[in-house]
């Protein structure tokens, strides 16, 4: 998955302070960018102008990559909210949520809300999920299930395991 940040080294101190995640490599170091022009903008389907100037793999410690992007350009809007349309947010697994959205605030993330219980086919006694937000606004979900969920005595297959 790709984010695309404010700041490449914030969002990366970021990222690891919350979610333990660690630079694999650097796609494009700033000294070697930006990467600009029209193959750029078609490619990426940006304004005219948008440079990438930076871009790094960080890998979390048990799923995908998180890949970070950094540009500057003509056009910046704010992140979408989870009422907009289009991919609104990304879920991260944790096994300690209490650990994880102290981590949030201790970063300079906000917590939006309490810890919820998951509902309906994710529900168990310590299954829960909590949003925030990242420090440039950018909304994510924290979420823990390690009891058995409702769905998976239907079909036997675990969205993810732990």
């Amino acid at each position: 998955m790709g984010v695309t940040v404010p700041d490449l080294e914030a969002a990366t101190a970021f990222f690891g302070a919350v979610l333990g995640a660690r630079p694999l490599y650097d796609t494009l170091r700033r000294e070697d960018g930006p990467v600009a022009g029209p193959e750029t903008e078609r490619r990426l389907g940006v304004p005219a102008g948008t440079e990438e100037i930076a871009m790094r793999m960080l890998r979390l410690p048990d799923g995908p990559g998180l890949e970070l992007f950094e540009f500057r350009g003509t056009e910046r809007r704010p992140p979408a909210l989870p009422s907009d349309f289009g991919w609104q947010h990304v879920g991260f697994y944790v096994d300690d949520l209490d650990a994880a959205a102290r981590g949030v605030e201790d970063a300079g993330g906000v917590l939006l809300g309490d810890p919820q219980p998951l509902p309906g086919p994710e529900a168990g006694p310590r299954n829960r999920y909590q949003y925030a937000r990242t420090p440039w606004g950018s909304t994510f979900e924290l979420l823990t299930y390690p009891d058995p969920q409702p769905y998976e005595k239907e079909g036997g297959l675990r969205r993810w395991t732990p």
